[in-house]
């Protein structure tokens, strides 16, 4: 009997980022604060690419020969460093208008990437080396499917890294009441009763057939940004496994 298939997307969220597609790639525009993120996320990315297939740092392309999986990619600010880095990228949104810019984008700077518009479901039975999902999760109609299509989507050895916000009273302050009700962050963008803390998100995992091995908080700094930091309360990347 073939399994079910449980639809990930929740429409409202595809509509409210779809919005921003034209923007995405502005690093002044509505996009600004995924652009400001962007360096700490693939500095930790790095670092756990290299300790899991054991690259040398100098290595400008250790991801050669490898597949890689952007699940909620945008307009393609994490999967094109991706492809940068030696992966055969494929990059999946929800929001086609996203997946439009993802497009053009790539195609303007002379890069290679298979980009698809859908939810995770969209590449079931397609295994990748590499998965990963940054501010992703928070944003889905049904976290346990989701959790499962990402653990079908990572190939035997194969690596993933997550980011999402802690359901936190700083998280709450600082990506809602300051970021959205400033305007540094659409209005619209997070529910924090979404959010989820560490412990929930790597029991939600491991009821996938994931394992976290690697905790790492995001935090901010007024003098350097986003920086990986050990504390969580914010924002955090973990980093995992097949159990």
């Amino acid at each position: 009997m073939a399994k079910a298939i449980i639809a990930t997307v929740d429409p409202r969220e595809a509509e409210h980022f779809g919005k921003l597609a034209a923007d995405w790639w502005n690093p002044k525009g509505s996009s600004a604060m995924l652009h400001r993120l962007n360096p700490a996320r693939l500095a930790y990315l790095r670092e756990r690419i290299d300790r899991h297939w054991g690259r040398e740092s100098s290595d400008f392309a250790p991801l050669r020969g490898k597949t890689a999986l952007d699940v909620g990619c945008g307009a393609g600010l994490l999967t094109e460093p991706l492809a940068r880095l030696g992966a055969k990228a494929t990059g999946l949104d929800a929001a086609p208008e996203n997946i439009g810019a993802a497009r053009a984008h790539a195609a303007a700077v002379g890069l290679e990437i298979d980009y698809l518009a859908g939810g995770i479901e969209a590449v079931a039975g397609r295994r990748f080396d590499l998965v990963v999902s940054m501010e992703v999760i928070e944003h889905v109609a049904d976290t346990a499917a989701f959790a499962r299509g990402l653990a079908d989507a990572l190939a035997p050895g194969g690596l993933m890294i997550l980011s999402t916000p802690n359901r936190t009273a700083l998280s709450k302050l600082a990506m809602i009441t300051i970021g959205e009700g400033s305007g540094a962050i659409p209005r619209g963008t997070h529910d924090w009763n979404q959010f989820l803390t560490p412990d929930e998100l790597t029991v939600l995992l491991a009821g996938a057939g994931l394992e976290v091995t690697h905790l790492q908080g995001l935090g901010f700094s007024p003098a350097r940004g986003f920086v990986l930091s050990e504390d969580v309360s914010l924002d955090y990347l973990v980093t995992v496994i097949r159990a």
